[in-house]
């Protein structure tokens, strides 16, 4: 199977390997994402796209030698087991790769809060000026807050008919936890970060935006800057707080905003303008990125 460079918080899963063994669907799932998967017990590398929603990885059963890298660098090793917790904010791709060390199963829990719950939740924690926060990166941590949590978000998603006001209850709990746990400002995460010069980064955020709508590339871009895609990846995101694929997704959404407000250019159109071929996954994007769908956005202008 080809791996993308990037992919969606819907699609991740299938490129983790495994087995979905439970799947959030409907009208409760909107403000929230999860999956429960079986992985095998060995696995010698498995190559993950990057997504530019952050997502919570919950160990549920199983104890593994886990290793993770990025790009350029070397292995990282941790002894997972139930109850430990990955927060993965978006980034470049990179690689995992597990060996199981107990007999029982491997299995996963995976979780995406949709962006406008999870920027309320920042701007309640960090106030109105939410746009140097972020939330950091963590790897094989333990959090008894997110186990309660998530606990009963996976009870829900094994039943028959999930309660859309419980779940929707739940993602705002967790992202709020998420907020006072893992929030940080750009002063706190840039103290000893080097970013790309102020020129340079000029350059590229100027072709980003003139080329907003042509697929992205994080090659393309890492080549202008002369540096690799994994270098350019992290001096990118320390100089704006936002990997380059969530910029590039903050620019076309910026310019729907626009032409549905200034134009009256068909959905349709307007998907296609600002780079979507698929006006239907422009639409659901649309609405994870505004809380609302473009028709009502427009209306509401």
């Amino acid at each position: 199977m080809s791996i993308p460079e990037t992919t969606s918080a819907e699609a991740f899963w299938r490129y983790a390997g495994g087995k979905c063994l439970f799947e959030g669907r409907g009208e409760a799932w909107r403000d929230i994402k999860a999956w429960i998967t079986a992985l095998p017990p060995v696995v010698e590398t498995l190559h993950l796209p990057s997504v530019s929603e952050p997502f919570l990885a919950w160990t549920t059963s199983g104890e593994v030698d886990f290793q993770e890298r990025e790009e350029g660098h070397p292995w990282i090793t941790n002894r997972i087991r139930k109850g430990s917790f990955f927060l993965t904010t978006g980034g470049a791709p990179y690689d995992v790769r597990w060996r199981a060390v107990s007999q029982e199963p491997f299995e996963t829990m995976l979780v995406f809060v949709e962006l406008p719950v999870l920027q309320r939740a920042l701007e309640e924690v960090f106030g109105t000026d939410t746009t140097h926060v972020r939330l950091r990166d963590a790897s094989a941590f333990n959090d008894e807050g997110l186990n309660s949590l998530l606990g009963l978000l996976r009870e829900e998603l094994m039943r028959r008919e999930a309660s859309p006001l419980f779940v929707e209850g739940l993602a705002q709990a967790i992202s709020i936890h998420l907020a006072r746990s893992y929030g940080v400002t750009d002063e706190e995460s840039h103290s000893s970060s080097p970013s790309l010069p102020g020129y340079k980064l000029r350059q590229i955020t100027d072709w980003m935006s003139e080329h907003a709508a042509e697929e992205f590339s994080l090659e393309r871009l890492a080549a202008q800057a002369g540096l690799s895609r994994f270098h350019f990846q992290r001096l990118f995101k320390s100089a704006t707080g936002v990997s380059p694929s969530r910029y590039h997704i903050n620019l076309r959404m910026e310019e729907a905003r626009r032409l549905l407000r200034e134009t009256k250019m068909s959905v349709v159109d307007v998907a296609l303008e600002v780079g979507y071929t698929d006006p239907s996954h422009f639409a659901r994007l649309f609405r994870r990125e505004t809380g609302l769908s473009p028709s009502e956005y427009r209306r509401q202008r």
